[in-house]
């Protein structure tokens, strides 16, 4: 009986590359893996940094059909006769509100909510964590990143307690458009002091972090109290001047002159409290496809004193002279008063232009080649 011999097996060339290119595969599909991994956890991380650090609430005015805003903008393009560039400007446009506190702000944005659906347009709270005035440096990035890339929210009103960002620092082609609202400094002071202990008529059952204490500010100033030292007056100039350390140094000069420089070089208006209907008719004219209808409904409307502060009273005039002594009052109404100016300025141009102040005061011509 003759054994049948084993058969050698041999590896074929065409085995050899199917092998190299099963494993080529698997390798491509793993680091492809690795990559939407990556990207997903610098998704997520972004996305809580931002809710930890600047949370964006947008509960209100949250997604618009996008079939009412085209319908919106082609009922504008005929009644207005826009170009195709203006409406495309329209839907870019960005507007940044980064409010001080106790100036009127919350009035003038529950006008801004009132009309957004109406006019199109997204509102978003910036909630900053912790109640601070200023970003760290990456928090900074990450917002102008999110502000920038988040076309599906534009046109967008942001608006919160925010010192003033640069998007140029951070190479954003992005330039928003900043407004603000400035206000007496001892009147802004004496407000938050009886708003601290009395709150206001917004949340009138809302206790607050001094209720209970009842000196008055005139006794403040007497009795030489942390609460009414001419220091906490400190607030206008650094919300203008931005986030670098000097802009938080009572006193600083540099700070003055850079608030200043910002306010001409970034903020398209300025308002004062005491004239807050010029401001918004001024906003009306400048920015109508946002705030159209704005001057009526603040003047029909109860936004004109939506947050009242409540049990304030006016200080002495012993008092007030007393304030008035202190270098931090004299530079903060140095730039109260340089904030004034411009304001009129701007309001006494459109005004002279006509009733509206949107009739255009340019045209081109000798236009070459023909």
């Amino acid at each position: 009986m003759v054994s049948a011999c084993p058969r050698s097996f041999s590896i074929r060339p065409w085995m050899l590359f199917g092998v190299a290119g099963l494993l080529i595969l698997g390798l491509v599909l793993f680091h492809l893996q690795a990559q939407i991994d990556t990207l997903n956890t610098s998704r997520l991380h972004l996305g809580a940094t931002l809710l930890l650090i600047a949370k964006i609430n947008y509960n209100i005015c949250h997604f618009f059909p996008e079939r009412d805003l085209s319908k919106l903008n082609s009922q504008r393009r005929k009644q207005q006769k826009l170009s195709s560039s203006e409406l495309q400007f329209e839907r870019d446009l960005v507007v940044i509100y980064n409010r001080v506190p106790k100036t009127g702000s919350t009035s003038f944005v529950g006008v801004a909510y009132d009309l957004c659906k109406a006019n199109a347009f997204h509102v978003l709270h910036l909630n900053i964590s912790a109640n601070m005035h200023i970003l760290t440096l990456p928090s900074q990035a990450r917002l102008v990143q999110n502000v920038s890339d988040w076309r599906e929210m534009r046109p967008a009103f942001f608006h919160g307690h925010l010192a003033f960002v640069d998007f140029q620092k951070f190479g954003t082609l992005l330039r928003p458009v900043y407004i603000n609202v400035v206000r007496k400094p001892l009147d802004r002071l004496v407000s938050y002091y009886y708003f601290l202990r009395h709150g206001d008529d917004f949340r009138p059952h809302l206790v607050r972090r001094k209720h209970g204490d009842n000196v008055s500010f005139d006794e403040c100033v007497q009795q030489n109290l942390e609460d009414c030292s001419p220091d906490n007056m400190w607030l206008q100039i650094p919300f203008f001047c931005g986030h670098a350390p000097s802009c938080w140094e009572k006193g600083n000069e540099w700070a003055l002159q850079e608030a200043k420089k910002n306010l001409l070089e970034h903020y398209l208006v300025v308002g004062v409290t005491e004239q807050m209907d010029d401001f918004i008719a001024l906003l009306e004219v400048t920015l109508p496809s946002m705030f159209h209808g704005a001057v009526q409904h603040f003047a029909l409307s109860s936004k004109s004193h939506l947050r009242k502060t409540s049990q304030k009273a006016d200080p002495l005039p012993q008092t007030v002279a007393l304030i008035e002594k202190s270098k931090i009052w004299i530079m903060e109404n140095e730039f109260y008063q340089f904030a004034v100016q411009q304001f009129s300025y701007s309001l006494k141009k459109a005004q002279a232009v006509g009733a509206s102040g949107a009739q255009q005061t340019f045209f081109y011509e000798k236009i070459r080649p023909k």
